[in-house]
């Protein structure tokens, strides 16, 4: 299997086959490919300029923003400053006003000097240094050919490149795992050197030739990681952890920060001394020849090399690993383990990592450590989750005043200025924060966003409503401000507030808005100030009316802002005063049925809710809204709407989750069979949707049970939840055991409808 090719924004470069150290894990000299004793000691000129050229050409090519070299060995230092400083002239100069230079160079330090870290400081070369922990666990495996230490020598470079002038330069410390070596005096020495980065990395090994394992455990590398972590933690985490930062990421449904972890692929291409270009360098711990391409710099482009079937098989992804990972929970995590850890003679790299155990233990380790922090607040608790909203809809906001970067003109400042104006004081900035928390604010904000984006012509346009929101916000706040607000059509919409008919249809123009006695004045110009009550019916004046039936929570019947036409059925037109009054009885109805037989859910939704929308029967596209928004459509009674009120309910919560958390990642890469509909697969969003939204109408109709059992075991034991997803169905499970039985079926058998007369 293939797929397109992923162009290369690393490149490793060789400049030396040789190293000054006998390493005896060292993949390179010590495993099956033995290639380097053919090799050149030094790039040569030839193939430094080659490559150069190649890179920027594959750079072009693909309008990559940025590369990475990196300069490695054998030990890369042996080169000598001379060869090293044109290997940076020529890639400086090739990729000069192409693309950004990353140059990196990774060491094992011995010769490290102030000649070398000058030349590096000049061509802003960051230097990595390899180094295993104190002198006991570094002499195991890292020692010259005659037996003598190299822990001291690597100790002086490490120093030297900590000195002011160097500091910007260092990348970190790269450590090999021993699992005999203590692991807290590991990290221990690591971290005493204040490195920017660690780098902990599993030996290379395959299934034909496997890691040690002296007391025979299978997850003895998960456990001596998760003593670092341990120790990492007691310590608050005082140094960045390359591979702890990727499994947390992983969890919360980031990226994999690492290649020997994840999904992501791989994006790299080594360039050994003689210009032959081969895969990862790890390869060669698999077999002779595993890492060959059969392509070099001077007869073959990196797009040769980017089709080669070797690396693409690399670049699938979850497509990639073998069907044992694919079903695993872990996969997203782990990745399926570096490439090469998958190797076996039988059926080459068809195979879980031979470190599999290990990664599934240590992924499930650190996230039985971190869930409880990692989690977000909002899951738990509807005040976090508001004020999450409330940050969201503010961050789009000032996302907006930036994208529009003064196309906003004059009008745009001013609103913008009189908002900075509410914001200092404490009535001005209440009365922006209800405004901005109106449901329909964040339609509003994501539309123009959108046009913007897409350079829609009418997106300026719209983002001109900011005037209106402002002016809503002061007349809430009580405060004498006085705000020019645009009219369009004859209208002017002030959101939470109504709307005032101002001329006839095609009427526009500005007028000043100011809060008065309770509601508001308007006036157009110099002319005679026009007093409306907010709350009340006047002339020319709709005001957003209210659910007032007893027992009933106060929320808004919105059925004015022009952007409420955002559910999966099309928004109503405005009720009529009967229509309204029908529209809050029956909600009434709906609602004591709901505080009977699901009390949480009403109490929470007490809390949380803040507005109804009227609805018509028939389909539509759904948008984005805020938090405390439901639209239903009246039809039926009490039986039908109570269920659609907590069918909203339970959508309008899941999605504001999804607005400020990671759930799940991956979506869409399995499907799922859907237990109350055999014949559907779904990914796990749709599953998950609704299973949220049966769990939630079984309290009215038990039957909506019916398969959610099933469907949160599939999800348990799914590779997309992620720590917060996970919470999610823990709680989900909380819930299915607060069931009552049959009693909500009882309850809405027993609803009696009191249908107004029509």
């Amino acid at each position: 299997m293939t797929g397109p090719a992923v162009p290369f924004r690393e490149i490793v470069l060789k400049v030396h086959s040789r190293c000054d150290l006998a390493c005896d894990h060292c993949y390179v000299y010590e495993h099956a490919d033995q290639s380097w004793r053919t090799r050149p000691k030094t790039v040569s000129d030839d193939v430094i300029s080659k490559t150069a050229q190649r890179l920027a050409e594959h750079a072009k090519t693909h309008a990559l923003p940025s590369v990475s070299v990196i300069l490695h060995g054998g030990e890369p230092l042996l080169a000598g400053p001379a060869r090293l400083r044109r290997v940076c002239e020529e890639f400086g100069s090739a990729l000069s006003g192409v693309a950004d230079l990353d140059l990196r160079i990774h060491t094992n330090g011995l010769q490290l000097s102030p000649r070398y870290l000058d030349l590096f400081d000049e061509f802003d070369v960051k230097v990595g240094i390899s180094l295993d922990g104190d002198r006991a666990a570094n002499d195991r495996h890292r020692r010259f050919a005659d037996g003598r230490s190299s822990h001291p020598l690597v100790l002086k470079a490490v120093e030297l490149l900590r000195q002011e002038r160097y500091r910007h330069l260092n990348l970190g410390l790269l450590c090999t795992i021993d699992i005999e070596n203590d692991p807290h005096a590991v990290l221990d020495a690591l971290v005493a050197l204040d490195p920017p980065l660690i780098d902990f990395l599993l030996p290379h090994a395959t299934w034909d030739d496997p890691p040690p394992r002296p007391d025979k455990s299978p997850t003895a590398y998960a456990q001596w990681l998760l003593a670092v972590f341990d120790r990492w933690q007691e310590e608050g985490g005082p140094v960045p952890v390359r591979l702890f930062s990727s499994v947390l990421s992983t969890l919360s449904g980031g990226p994999s920060l690492t290649e020997s972890l994840g999904l992501a692929p791989t994006d790299l291409v080594v360039v050994e001394t003689d210009g032959q270009l081969e895969q990862v360098d790890s390869l060669k711990s698999a077999y002779e020849g595993a890492a060959a391409t059969g392509f070099d710099v001077f007869s073959h482009s990196f797009d040769d090399v980017a089709a080669h079937p070797g690396v693409q098989a690399r670049q699938l992804g979850l497509a990639g690993v073998s069907e044992t990972c694919r079903r695993c929970p872990v996969v997203r995590s782990c990745g399926g383990g570096l490439y090469t850890h998958r190797y076996r003679s039988a059926n080459d790299f068809d195979n879980p990592s031979v470190y599999c155990a290990d990664l599934e233990a240590l992924v499930r380790g650190i996230q039985e450590r971190t869930s409880a922090s990692t989690v977000s607040p909002a899951l738990a608790d509807r005040r976090e989750l508001a004020a999450e909203q409330h940050d969201l809809t503010r961050t789009l906001l000032a996302g907006l005043h930036e994208a529009l970067d003064g196309r906003g003109g004059a009008r745009w400042d001013e609103a913008w200025g009189l908002a900075g104006v509410l914001e200092s004081s404490p009535e001005g900035a209440a009365g922006l924060d209800r405004v901005l928390a109106h449901a329909y604010t964040r339609t509003w904000l994501l539309d123009v966003l959108e046009g913007l984006h897409a350079e829609r012509p009418e997106a300026v346009g719209q983002a001109l409503r900011l005037p209106a929101y402002v002016a809503a916000a002061a007349v809430r706040s009580g405060l004498d401000l006085e705000v020019p607000a645009d009219y369009r059509d004859g209208r002017l919409f002030l959101p939470t507030l109504g709307e005032l008919r101002v001329a006839g249809p095609g009427g526009a123009g500005r007028l000043l808005v100011r809060a008065a006695g309770g509601g508001f004045a308007v006036r157009e110009g110099s002319g005679a100030e026009r007093i409306v009550p907010a709350g009340g019916d006047g002339p020319g004046w709709l005001p957003v009316r209210y659910v007032t039936a007893e027992g009933a929570p106060r929320l808004a019947i919105e059925d004015l802002d022009p952007y409420r036409d955002c559910f999966e059925s099309p928004a109503a037109p405005r009720l009529d005063p009967a229509g309204a009054e029908a529209w809050s009885e029956a909600v009434g109805r709906a609602w004591e049925l709901l505080e009977r037989a699901a009390p949480g859910q009403a109490a929470d939704a007490a809390e949380t809710l803040t507005t109804l929308t009227p609805l018509v029967a028939g389909r539509n596209t759904a948008r984005p809204h805020g938090h405390g928004a439901v639209g239903l459509v009246l039809a039926g009674g009490t039986r039908e709407l109570a269920p659609a009120l907590l069918r909203g309910l339970r959508r309008a919560r899941l999605r504001a989750l999804l607005d400020v958390t990671d759930l799940y990642a991956l979506d869409g890469a399995w499907e799922y069979r859907l237990p109350w509909e055999r014949n559907t697969k779904v990914p796990f969003s749709g599953l998950l949707a609704g299973t949220y939204e049966r769990v939630g109408l079984s309290f009215l109709v038990p039957g909506f049970m019916d398969g959610v059992p099933e469907a949160l075991d599939m999800m348990d034991g799914a590779a997309e939840p992620t720590v917060g997803g996970m919470r999610l169905l823990r709680s989900l499970r909380e819930e299915v055991r607060g069931v009552q039985g049959t009693s909500g079926m009882n309850i809405l058998r027993n609803a009696v409808d009191h249908e107004p007369a029509r």
